[in-house]
């Protein structure tokens, strides 16, 4: 099954005509409003159209955690979703102040730092 992302409607519409593609996610933020004439159209080329708000990420470790937000701070968050980093991890491991300082940066990206017996689906993992 290929996933493709779309960043626009226009994108997804591409994408629908594209040979290969199987799956059109739209990662943007008024995708919503696009969903369901899009999902149609889908159905009709046999290809499915998925609309998210969030993503679901195993974090290995604290330095996968810690890189990985000091990178996002770098440089611009590539999907409008809010991603939930669920910690494999014991969250004790870290100090009170570093995770606070790191569920701070996770906050100006729009994520949330979460343990991670909480895990339901995983979309992707963080690792070292």
């Amino acid at each position: 099954m290929a996933i493709a992302l779309a960043a626009t409607k226009g994108e997804a519409l591409k994408l629908l005509e594209t040979e290969g593609v199987t799956v059109v996610d739209l990662d943007y933020e008024s995708g919503w409003q696009d969903a369901i004439e899009l999902g149609r159209l889908g159905e009709k080329l046999g290809k499915r159209v998925q609309y998210r708000t969030h993503e679901s990420i195993a974090v290995s470790s604290p330095a996968a955690l810690v890189a990985a937000l000091v990178a996002g701070l770098s440089r611009p968050k590539l999907t409008f979703r809010q991603r939930n980093l669920y910690c494999q991890f014991e969250l004790t491991l870290l100090p009170a102040a570093d995770l606070e300082r790191l569920e701070g940066k996770a906050e100006k990206l729009g994520d949330y730092i979460l343990a991670g017996h909480l895990t339901r689906d995983v979309d992707a993992v963080w690792t070292e």
